[in-house]
């Protein structure tokens, strides 16, 4: 796994239970509770999918790594408030890494 994911992963959980509300962002997300959380996820994604669209039509990529990198946090963020992170992530995408996506998707349909 990145080192960077890893610091990240460690940052967010001492930060859950450690850290003040009034003082640390990931606190202040966590003591909001999932809702908000979730809410800043979705706020995220659109922020991305629009800086997506931009630098189709300018080239500019900037705009969108920068996005993608506040999506990414703020899912790592929703992760740690389910007692999750991103090596279970990983992990789910190395169980599928061989598996044809289309197949992946349909076993995914028969197990609903």
């Amino acid at each position: 796994m990145s080192d960077v994911l890893n610091a990240l992963d460690a940052v967010l959980a001492e930060r859950k239970d450690n850290a003040d509300a009034d003082t640390s962002y990931v606190a202040q997300l966590h003591s909001k509770g999932l809702n908000k959380i979730l809410e800043k996820v979705g706020e995220e994604a659109t922020e991305a999918i629009i800086a997506a669209k931009d630098a189709e039509n300018t080239d500019n990529k900037e705009l969108v790594i920068s996005e993608c990198a506040d999506l990414w946090f703020h899912s790592m963020v929703m992760l740690s408030h389910l007692d999750c992170n991103t090596q279970d992530v990983l992990d789910e995408l190395s169980r599928r890494f061989d598996l044809s996506g289309l197949v992946e998707k349909a076993s995914r349909n028969t197990q609903k």
